[in-house]
């Protein structure tokens, strides 16, 4: 339980709310009321003391940190709520995971792919996970267009131009081909939006099917598509070293 008062990004993370980042977004939004009043990145606040509204929705501490791993199907959304009504990742948990728990998404896997996905209400276990300095990995099997040269996956280990910025480095080998496609293994230590996509279409390779087979130390296995289960211990061990390792890295640059 939160005892004291934080500031509002972190009060909102911790509650499972939303990213640090985008707490910030949301208050600048004029989306956040803190006491019946417009709140500012520079507030701080106690969900056991001061009411906390956002969109409306009252903000409590969540009942016990909770972590899951969902294998996210094809044509669901990685959000908690979409306005058009289309099927979320909360939607393939039983109600009393979905409502009440303060579980969001810890990053993001786009409409079209699928895999390996953290569900959690530990704000400090979502920053370590999320944020681009932490570089912790993520693993996929892809398969894509034609037959890539070694000179493309050469080029995609260094790194493509994406943004005016090149990509980080990253870890690609192939599989496997059949007669129009190849399979590749790409560890990656960055996620910019749709980047798999992207520098795979640049390369002339477009991807067919993606799958997210890891996270950090978390393995997807065998869980069967649309399915969830909690962590085994051993997981939750290795994430909480992932969380202390990147609040010790935060204390130290602050």
């Amino acid at each position: 339980m939160i005892s004291e008062r934080q500031r509002l990004q972190k009060v909102l993370s911790q509650a499972g709310v939303c990213s640090r980042r985008r707490a910030e977004e949301l208050m600048r939004q004029g989306r956040v009321l803190l006491n019946g009043r417009p709140a500012s990145p520079g507030d701080q606040g106690d969900p056991l003391r001061d009411r906390i509204l956002v969109d409306g929705e009252l903000v409590s501490p969540p009942a016990e940190e909770l972590t899951v791993l969902l294998h996210k199907p094809r044509g669901v959304h990685s959000t908690c709520f979409d306005p058009r009504g289309r099927r979320t990742v909360l939607d393939l948990l039983p109600a009393e995971l979905a409502e009440g728990q303060g579980l969001h998404p810890v990053g993001r896997l786009d409409c079209d792919s699928r895999g390996a996905l953290l569900l959690s209400n530990n704000g400090a276990l979502t920053l370590a996970l999320t944020h681009p300095r932490f570089s912790h990995r993520k693993s996929y099997r892809i398969w894509v267009s034609g037959h890539p040269s070694s000179a493309v996956l050469q080029q995609w280990r260094h790194g493509v131009l994406l943004d005016g910025r090149p990509t980080r480095s990253a870890d690609v080998r192939e599989l496997q081909q059949d007669a129009e496609h190849s399979q590749l293994e790409l560890v990656m230590r960055e996620g910019r939006n749709r980047q798999i996509r992207r520098v795979a279409e640049q390369l002339g390779h477009p991807v067919r099917d993606l799958l997210r087979v890891s996270i950090g130390p978390v393995q997807l296995g065998d869980l069967p598509s649309g399915q969830w289960r909690r962590l085994h211990p051993d997981e939750q061990a290795a994430l909480k070293a992932v969380t202390l390792a990147a609040s010790r890295q935060e204390s130290k640059q602050h």
